[in-house]
């Protein structure tokens, strides 16, 4: 899966500000056969790109040069718009095998959490694969209807991958699982003696100013 951005190569000394102020995002692109190049492009097309594809997939730098395939290596955020204000791309040698975390979706129901009042239990959030940049998967669906019991799991091994895509992470590692689950017990409510009572009625007491005899003297 691939996705294309048009840049244009980043010159003169104009400041980040004003780029972004004309709708303009900076970024940056580099990798093992290319220098580090500043770049510009539409913000607004960025967002769209960023919301469908995320970092796991192949994005296709085209400018005046050519095209050039990358993967968004790190976005930075506006801490208080959560806007994007820059990007790196990370440019791939053609015909390499490239290592990349790529996001799970769980899908479908399992038993033992509609049957069994289970909770479904989500161990890994992604996956770590490698293949070809052109069989990269944008994410990789996880079907949890095999959860039958609370004694079952799904292992990284278990996972169906695309052809020509293999697993990195270990293939043991637990990534879905379910469990019972447990009722928060009710905290005990304390009995009260009749001790307790009168210490409590002379507390309010003395608050209230009926106290000491030498307070009510004066």
């Amino acid at each position: 899966m691939t996705e294309m951005l048009n840049i244009r190569i980043r010159q003169g000394k104009k400041t980040l500000t004003t780029l972004r102020k004309g709708g303009e995002m900076p970024a940056v692109f580099y990798g093992p056969k290319e220098t580090s190049t500043p770049i510009a492009f539409s913000i607004a097309e960025f967002k769209k790109l960023w919301k469908k594809a995320g970092e796991s997939t192949v994005v296709v730098l085209k400018g005046e040069d050519g095209e050039k395939e990358a993967l968004i290596y790190d976005v930075d955020f506006d801490p208080i718009t959560g806007e994007p204000r820059h990007a790196d791309f990370y440019v791939m040698e053609k015909g390499k095998r490239v290592e990349v975390a790529v996001p799970l979706e769980f899908v479908g129901v399992a038993p033992a959490v509609k049957e069994l009042g289970g909770v479904l239990v989500k161990a890994l959030h992604e996956l770590e694969i490698e293949s070809l940049p052109k069989d990269l998967p944008h994410a990789i669906e996880i079907d949890v209807s095999s959860l039958v019991d609370f004694e079952s799991n799904i292992l990284a091994k278990d996972i169906k991958l695309p052809a020509g895509v293999a697993l990195k992470t270990n293939p043991e590692e637990v990534v879905a699982s379910t469990s019972e689950a447990k009722e928060e017990p009710e905290a005990p409510v304390a009995e009260m003696t009749i001790a307790d009572i009168e210490v409590e009625k002379k507390g309010k007491k003395e608050e209230e100013g009926e106290g000491t005899p030498a307070e009510a003297a004066e």
